[in-house]
């Protein structure tokens, strides 16, 4: 029989990570990502109320935040539990997306500034956009991305599986210029 190692999208053993000042960059290979489509858009997940555009939302194990009109993407550490929740909601459609797609989060030792100014180089945002509780499509470096902002010190981007580590790369090598004063 063969003995199958999982790997991670970036070809790793273990989540790959690389810490650069203030800026540790991880992949996040236990996240359970689901889409989920509702025609009632003023649902709630649980005791979740779903966000509306550009918004991020959590509460206990699950947290989502808006993607189209009547769409949601679902995360949760507990995939026995997002499926119930999804399930418990008349009408709803989920679908599987874990596999597709490729999770870096972003954490700073020293409070906003530094993934401030990661982000300054990364996207063309007004940083409003990227405050704590929000999240955006965007072009990142070439990529087509989702990013959320769990927290003030936390920055969670997404791409396509099979961009990963073009992805990796574009956020490693930029934490890597930052100017000391912003990494730190």
């Amino acid at each position: 029989m063969t003995d199958l190692t999982p790997m991670g999208a970036l070809g790793t053993a273990g989540p790959a990570a690389a810490r650069h000042g203030a800026l540790t960059l991880t992949e996040d290979c236990a996240i359970t990502l689901l889409s989920l489509a509702l025609r009632d858009e003023t649902s709630t997940l649980a005791d979740l109320p779903l966000p509306g555009p550009g918004a991020y939302a959590r509460s206990g194990v699950l947290a989502a935040f808006w993607t189209g009109p009547g769409q949601w993407m679902v995360e949760s550490r507990d995939a026995a539990a997002a499926r119930a929740a999804i399930a418990a909601l008349p009408g709803a459609r989920m679908t599987e997306q874990s596999d597709g797609w490729v999770v870096i989060r972003i954490r700073s030792e020293a409070g906003a500034p530094p993934l401030r100014a990661l982000t300054e180089k990364l996207v063309n945002l007004p940083a409003e956009t990227l405050a704590p509780g929000r999240a955006t499509r965007c072009q990142l470096h070439h990529l087509n991305c989702l990013v959320t902002r769990p927290a003030e010190t936390e920055l969670c981007v997404m791409t396509l599986r099979s961009a990963a580590l073009s992805l990796w790369h574009a956020l490693e090598a930029t934490a890597r210029r930052l100017p000391a004063a912003a990494a730190t």
